[in-house]
């Protein structure tokens, strides 16, 4: 089938991007090789909000930081992600720690982040009753939060699928030709026809530019692993904490989440070009997490850890790792969207924007539509709800009565919602995003055969053909009763 713009890659950019061209009049395909949305860095990163101090005054990074920065509960309102405004803060330990600061206080001040302040000791641990007694203080950054980002992407494709676009999942693109003003993506589906492409395959962006005879960049990718602590551990910590930052990033950071956990991470190590897709954790890995954190919070403890897990960031080799997104030299209608590596989270919204404009003037002959779906429809969260609330719900359907998922209080109902829903889920994983069944102390341990079968219900399927996450990712093999 011919579009006129494909979008590759489904995480928090691509999402975004797909929503911007869904405004317009014309035809979008989002085009992802895994079984589902944000499979890649989207569903394995920090999930902060950043204010925009630590990139370079006048780069791409620092812009957008900061425009995204101020878009984003605009965005989360309008769609329903839990987004929450906590602020950060970047904690000394050390004199020279302090000059450090001030260096970011400058930078931020250059970059246009409001309201920053570089706090003493005692207002430290105000903020922070258990943090280390070696802090002596702090850059406070209060435009800094917390976001889930892989219900950001699902709800940005959900909103871009109610304004027409198209998503085509277990799509990977292994071969690019341009001919007659036409791009033929030969993918794992078939083959797809586009007008214009926009590159935003994250680590596997330099592979897709290369298709096209774009070999102007590499991506490394550089894995960071975390620890997820247990709900019961976010008493001991209220805002995003960082230390002071190193050339390889903004190092160990511990934060709460948007649903009430403690994360800890990442490390940054970098892989080899060949190693994209290895997200496995290590016992050194964890380990430098662990000791880190002891540092920031020593009573913090791994004993409630409840998951660990690995993210790779899309690492550019130019630019001094600047965002790369623009027309490539290669073909002026194909767009690279590549190094988003933090605060590419945060400035997605602004990303998008940058790249509609782009394309805007690249193709006006595309109007904006008459109408425009600016709202995603909330999503029932059966827990948030006040006893007579939940009553009148289960007199309609009482699917939202029956608890699936106990450790997170997730229903029948809201699995269903997830699974029937725009470009809904198609695996447990999927569901996990959408409804948080499995996240919880337990891990899936108790809801998951509940989940599968549930699955297998509404799609039509044998509960042998479920999965965890695509592929051969099989969960039951054969009947044994």
């Amino acid at each position: 089938m011919q579009y006129d713009v494909a979008v590759i890659g489904a995480g928090v950019c691509g999402a975004m991007i797909t929503r911007e061209m869904s405004k317009l009049d014309l035809k979008v395909v989002l085009l992802e090789k895994c079984n589902d949305v944000a499979m890649g860095t989207s569903k394995a990163n920090s999930a902060i909000v950043h204010a925009g101090f630590d990139a370079e005054p006048g780069t791409l990074k620092a812009r957008l930081n900061v425009q995204g920065a101020s878009l984003m509960a605009y965005y989360c309102n309008k769609l329903h992600v839990p987004y929450k405004n906590i602020g950060s803060l970047v904690v000394a330990y050390s004199w020279d720690d302090m000059k450090t600061l001030d260096e970011l206080f400058e930078r931020g001040f250059t970059n246009g982040v409001p309201n920053m302040d570089i706090i003493s000791q005692e207002r430290l641990r105000e903020m922070e009753p258990y943090i280390s007694e070696e802090a002596v203080g702090a850059l406070w950054a209060p435009t800094a939060g917390i976001v889930s980002p892989y219900e950001l992407t699902i709800a940005c494709v959900e909103n871009a699928v109610l304004n027409g676009a198209r998503v085509k999942r277990n799509s990977g693109v292994f071969d690019i030709e341009y001919k007659d003003g036409l791009f033929a993506l030969s993918t794992a589906s078939g083959v797809i026809k586009a007008k214009y492409v926009i590159n935003c395959a994250g680590v596997f962006a330099d592979q897709i530019a290369k298709m096209i005879g774009d070999t102007s960049f590499r991506i490394i990718p550089r894995k960071g692993e975390y620890y997820l602590l247990d709900k019961n551990e976010q008493k001991m910590v209220n805002h995003v904490l960082f230390h002071c930052p190193s050339k390889m990033g903004k190092g160990i950071l511990v934060t709460p989440t948007v649903h009430g956990n403690v994360l800890m991470g990442p490390t940054a190590i970098d892989l080899d070009f060949d190693s994209k897709l290895d997200v496995d954790t290590t016992i050194e890995g964890l380990n430098i997490v662990k000791e880190d954190v002891k540092t920031v919070i020593p009573a913090l403890s791994t004993r409630n850890c409840i998951t660990s897990f690995a993210g790779l960031r899309a690492h550019i080799d130019i630019n001094n790792s600047d965002f790369l997104i623009g027309p490539s030299k290669a073909n002026e209608h194909f767009i690279n969207v590549a190094g988003i590596e933090s605060p590419g989270l945060t400035a997605a919204p602004a990303i998008a924007r940058y790249v509609a404009n782009i394309f805007k003037e690249m193709a006006p002959q595309y109007p904006r539509k008459a109408q425009f779906l600016t709202d995603r429809p909330a999503p029932i969260h059966v827990n948030e709800l006040s006893d007579e609330e939940r009553k009148v719900l289960v007199e309609k359907d009482k699917r939202y009565g029956r608890i699936i998922c106990r450790c997170e209080g997730i229903t029948e109902g809201e699995i269903v919602d997830a699974i029937k829903a725009p470009c809904g889920a198609r695996d447990v994983d999927g569901v996990k995003r959408r409804t948080r069944a499995g996240m919880g102390r337990c891990q899936g341990g108790f809801c998951g055969s509940k989940v599968v079968e549930i699955l297998a219900r509404e799609l039509g399927e044998e509960m042998n053909k479920i999965t965890k996450f695509g592929n051969d990712s099989v969960i039951l093999y054969n009947r044994t009763k």
